[in-house]
């Protein structure tokens, strides 16, 4: 039975990750998580200096979800290469994927060239939901021409392959697929969190200090598996699925649809070991349906 999966020409173990922002960077799940099981340890965002985040409160609970506006907090690159990446140099069978964020074309180049001598990091995410402060805030995953512009420019200055994260926040998401891959991304990924909002109606106030949040959870999981069809149809390099994954089941169904690979976020929070779970889950449903190689299944569903 095989469930090791290439994105990319970097061979993956199997196809379970987990979402960034919902893992750290690996050390803080490592007491419920053998990180030596997952196909890949996807951190947390870092930019080239440390971000404080949003004001509190930043999290909410939400029907089949919840929202979230921690702002992207991070240590920044140097604190990371130190702390993280050093604490994942033990973990020799599982891929580092790192996530990048950047305000401005500068901040993203900055960090890319900072790893690009790092051997333990394997694939590099580029988070393009983050606010372009100098085009007005608009995110650059939101505009198919900024997108192509960060993708080239990166692809320029970075030595591992390059995944784009999609914000599923647009009207066509195959456009801004079809634009990253025009631009060279090597994979993309998707989705990223969609635009929420909630309201205390005893209070009479939002409930989030930045008014706005990203929703995740099970409610949106249709919409990834939408989104992560569609695009897998649209583009040829491949696409690592993620959006409201919580069990095997999802993982599998993200697969069908196109997804290479999987990734496993707000799950984490409400289950420490849902990422193991989904797997073993996955490894009886391979057995069951006698699929000796898990990559036979992608895309199935046509």
């Amino acid at each position: 039975m095989n469930t090791k999966v290439t994105i990319a020409g970097v061979e993956f173990q199997n196809p379970i990750m987990e979402a960034s922002g919902t893992f750290g960077s690996g050390m803080e799940y490592g007491e419920f998580v053998d990180l030596n099981k997952l196909g890949a340890v996807v951190t947390k965002g870092v930019a080239d200096k440390p971000w404080p985040g949003n004001p509190t409160p930043r999290v909410a609970e939400v029907k089949c979800g919840m929202l979230n506006a921690i702002g992207l907090q991070n240590p920044g690159i140097d604190v990371f290469v130190e702390r993280d990446l050093a604490f994942l140099e033990q973990y020799k069978n599982t891929r580092v994927i790192v996530n990048v964020c950047g305000h401005s074309l500068e901040e993203y180049i900055n960090v890319v060239d900072r790893l690009a001598g790092e051997n333990r990091v394997d694939m590099l995410e580029i988070n393009i939901s983050c606010p372009n402060v100098k085009e007005g805030g608009i995110a650059f995953g939101q505009d198919p021409k900024m997108a192509y512009l960060v993708t080239e420019e990166v692809k320029k200055h970075a030595k591992q392959p390059v995944i784009m994260k999609l914000s599923p926040n647009v009207t066509d998401i195959t456009e801004m697929a079809k634009a990253v891959e025009a631009a060279g991304a090597d994979a993309i990924s998707l989705i990223n969190t969609l635009t929420g909002m909630k309201i205390d109606v005893e209070r009479q106030s939002f409930v989030l200090a930045n008014k706005t949040g990203g929703m995740s959870g099970p409610a949106v999981h249709p919409i990834a598996v939408r989104m992560v069809y569609q695009c897998a149809n649209a583009v040829k390099v491949p696409i690592i699925g993620m959006g409201g994954i919580e069990t095997w089941e999802d993982a599998v169904e993200m697969m069908l649809a196109g997804a290479t690979a999987v990734s496993v976020g707000t799950a984490n929070f409400y289950n420490p070991t849902a990422t193991l779970d989904i797997l073993e889950g996955m490894k009886d449903y391979m057995i069951r349906k006698n699929i000796e190689d898990i990559n036979s299944i992608v895309g199935l569903v046509k």
